[in-house]
């Protein structure tokens, strides 16, 4: 039978621990070195004092967060921010904001930043380090209403979950506090304090647990504890070395033996932590981060190895973590985890007490607080033969690597030490930023308050017009833009209003084509997560791109469980791709991972177009890795790698304009609206939610994911071997449609079925170019170009199904095919 790690404790100072059958298995005891409490209550499966399993201490941090979801319900939980508490709870609360789902995450800490304002703070009164500051990059973190869940290792007292609620309800008032540890250990006088409190200040307060207990403290235990602390300190220094002893470091220059550094390649401008806040999107970049740099950890570890540990640094927990759990998966090894720390505990290399073996060594990341002693427990002795240790780079300093540092203290105890170092993260607002920095712009926009798309869907990252005025008769705006006197993004044409039998070709055109649509979603979404991100934050191209990127969103949640971000952005030919919009996604996400999506492509103009905009922009902000290639539903210009198919067949969501595209027009870049530090605008038409179709769309393609999944997959597996490298033969066309009928100017040449109809639609149509044998798919361009009074011209040998082209000579004045509007 095994001992009990708290016997010793127990036996010498009469203290009991009487509870949950499941507490002796998560806790033990040892002795502080701290004047205010004699006792440590040292947990088994946090990972701070003693390694352990990796799997088990996420474990148990997610299984917590998704019993707080249970309590909340799915709508409170999806409003709910996590705080957690350093040092010892940082990687726990980390670990229940994942449970909880959505939720974004900040920890307390002790680590002052220059430039980044506090947004609250409070005392822990027992602990030996007792200021805690907390510096959310995003001040508006704290400040929303809804509840704010508290993580901790250890519920004691409840004075440091009181303190924090009283500083941060007194900024930020809400209704509803949850509180969540590992352990209930209140005393009987101290249960009943969070119910008075939570009454006093009108909120509710509830407790979350994993078990709960009480330790029984005889009088006098304080001197007792301090006397055998003393005691046993005075018999380590007489006998340094021996069984038993806390190990102190040796005196004198030690050789550092051999250090591997293993470069993780970690994301640029991921967060190491929640020190400044850490969102949802750090946390799907980290996730799809973790396999190939837990792979490089394995590269560099000795084949001999079968007993690791993983060593984080005190407040750097969650990242350590996380590569334990994954190299945990990854090697055959046996692999532990636990943390640097700096509480100060007495060890006795006892079975019945929880700390064997202490390793101490100078702080080594320049602290705030002065220089001081800091420690690894139950390391030395453990039979660990590779020790990874984890650091953040505020803390690879030359007292690391000194004689005496940390890394010398490991190498002492195993034949190999590896250092793998995460970028410490510096908030946007405390480095040398633009006037307005990335993180100050807006958040995204999303339904039900602009779009008629769920929140979940889709951000836009535009800024909202719908009280201005924009809209222009089509002849007015037709006239303006081919005179020189307007760009054609600083108006909008009058929403169209599809008549009864129009109405019935789209719902016709939807059903016969819903599977193919599917089809080619799984194509270009699987394609994508192979070739180009195996979880790529896809960014639309309002707006015939955002109804593409919810369906490869939603592709990738029906066939790899994947919960991809998904943002819409403003792209205007001869403009560039909204800049702004792109430092908020360089800010919040590795451009690396950024897949440009849209619904076709043409002639390939806005491929181009948007290739020469990353480049200046790149160039001028110093931000490298978007990847200007667009992946589209249909590329029947063959200007693209990406694509779901290369046929030119109708996509319905180019029938209609606003109405199936979440009610939001077409963007707007006039420069009386959009000043330099603004994103693009956009209308919600509210007004036209009775016409709405845009969910009933996307529902009606992704009601065939199923039946087309296995065909999908092969042709995307088929495609990826295959040479798909750009024709450009749809520019070509273009070039000679624009010669042959005496346009000269190929932007007013629209090939495809979706561009013909955006000609129909909002431009002033000349005529349109069906192929020969053109079948149901130009349906409804032949009803438009009828109500319209354009001609139909069949050309045999089209490269598209159809194309349309605008008026080369309009003006209003005009009447006939000599250079009039076709208008009836």
């Amino acid at each position: 039978m095994n001992t009990w790690s708290g016997t010793w404790v127990a036996e010498r100072l009469g203290v009991e621990l009487a509870g949950d059958e499941r507490l002796r298995g998560m806790l033990g005891l040892a002795l502080r070195r701290n004047p205010k409490r004699a006792h440590l209550l040292v947990s088994n499966v946090l990972g701070k004092h003693v390694p352990q399993t990796p799997s088990v201490v996420y474990g148990h941090g997610v299984e917590l967060g998704r019993r707080v979801r249970e309590l909340l319900g799915d709508t409170a939980a999806g409003r709910a921010v996590v705080l957690g508490y350093a040092e010892t709870a940082t990687g726990l609360g980390h670990s229940v904001a994942d449970g909880l789902g959505a939720a974004p995450y900040l920890h307390s800490t002790r680590r002052p930043v220059p430039g980044v304002a506090t947004a609250g703070g409070f005392e822990e009164s027992h602990s030996h380090a007792t200021s805690h500051l907390l510096l959310p990059e995003d001040p508006s973190l704290l400040a929303g209403d809804g509840p704010l869940v508290l993580v901790d290792d250890e519920f004691s007292t409840g004075n440091t979950v009181l303190n924090t609620v009283r500083d941060l309800h007194a900024r930020y008032p809400r209704q509803r506090y949850v509180v969540v540890a590992l352990v209930d250990m209140r005393s009987p006088a101290d249960a009943g304090r969070l119910e008075g409190f939570a009454r006093e200040i009108g909120a509710r307060i509830d407790l979350v647990t994993t078990a709960s207990g009480t330790v029984r403290l005889p009088e006098g235990v304080l001197e007792k504890g301090q006397a055998l602390v003393a005691e046993h300190e005075t018999a380590a220094t007489t006998s340094s070395g021996a069984r038993g002893t806390a190990r102190q470091a040796p005196t004198g220059p030690q050789p550092l033996g051999n250090v591997t550094r293993v470069d993780l390649r970690w994301p640029a401008r991921l967060p190491d932590g929640g020190r400044h806040g850490f969102t949802p999107n750090h946390r799907t970049r980290l996730e799809a981060a973790l396999p190939a740099m837990a792979g490089r950890i394995a590269a560099a570890l000795p084949a001999t190895a079968h007993r690791v540990l993983v060593l984080g640094f005190e407040e750097l927990m969650y990242a350590p973590l996380r590569l334990a759990a994954e190299l945990e998966r990854t090697i055959p090894a046996e692999v532990r985890f636990s943390t640097t720390t700096r509480s100060p505990v007495l060890a006795v290399d006892d079975p019945g007490y929880a700390i064997r073996t202490r390793l101490a060594f100078p702080a080594n990341d320049d602290p705030a607080d002065g220089p001081g002693e800091r420690y690894a427990y139950n390391v030395a002795g453990a039979g660990f033969d590779a020790v990874v240790a984890v650091v953040d780079s505020a803390a690879d300093t030359p007292a690391l690597h000194a004689p005496g540092g940390l890394l010398a203290r490991l190498a002492e105890h195993t034949p190999h030490v590896l250092l793998a170092v995460v970028p410490s993260y510096v908030p946007s607002v405390a480095q040398d930023a633009p006037e307005r920095p990335a993180t100050m712009l807006p958040e995204p926009l999303r339904g039900p308050a602009f779009s008629s798309y769920a929140p979940e869907e889709v951000g836009w990252l535009l800024q909202d017009l719908s009280d201005v005025t924009l809209e222009a008769p089509t002849e007015e705006r037709e006239e303006a833009i081919q005179s020189g006197g307007a760009h054609y993004a600083e108006s909008l044409p009058v929403e169209y209003q599809p008549s009864e039998q129009y109405q019935r070709l789209f719902h016709n055109a939807l059903d016969a084509s819903a599977a193919r649509l599917a089809h080619a979603v799984g194509v270009v979404t699987e394609t994508v997560l192979a070739e180009r991100s195996p979880r790529p934050v896809l960014v639309s191209l309002a707006r015939a791109g955002t109804p593409v990127g919810i369906l490869m969103r939603r592709w990738a949640q029906h066939r790899h469980g994947l919960d991809l971000p998904h943002y819409a952005v403003s792209i205007v030919r001869g403009r560039g791709i909204d800049a702004n919009a792109l430092r908020w996604l360089a800010a919040h996400h590795d451009p690396r991972d950024v897949v440009f999506v849209d619904g076709w492509t043409g002639k390939g103009a806005i491929t181009r177009e948007l290739a020469q905009a990353v480049e200046v922009f790149e160039k001028a902000e110093g931000v490298t890795g978007f990847d200007p290639e667009i992946a589209v539903l249909a590329d029947p210009g063959s200007c693209v790698r990406t694509y779901g198919t290369r046929e030119d067949y109708l996509i319905p969501s180019a029938c209609l304009n606003s109405t199936v595209s979440g009610l939001i027009s077409r963007t707007v870049l006039r420069a009386d609206l959009v000043g330099p530090d603004d994103y693009h605008g956009a209308k919600y038409y509210r007004e036209l939610a009775g016409a709405d179709l845009s969910v009933a769309f996307l529902d009606a393609v992704s009601a065939r994911f199923e039946e087309v999944t296995e065909a999908a997959c092969a042709e995307a597996k088929d495609l990826l071997a295959a040479d798909r490298t750009p024709t450009w033969e749809g520019w070509a066309a273009v070039e000679r449609i624009s010669e042959e009928y005496g346009i000269h100017d190929v932007n007013l040449v629209k090939p495809g079925v979706g561009e013909t109809t955006r000609v129909l639609l909002r431009r002033v149509p000349w005529k349109v170019l069906a192929r020969a044998g053109a079948g149901a798919d130009l349906d409804h361009v032949r009803l438009l170009a009828e109500q319209r009074g354009v001609p139909v011209e069949e050309v045999p040998g089209l490269p598209y199904t159809c194309v349309g082209l605008i008026h080369p000579r309009y003006t209003r004045g005009a009447t006939g095919a000599d250079g009039t509007a076709v208008t009836r």
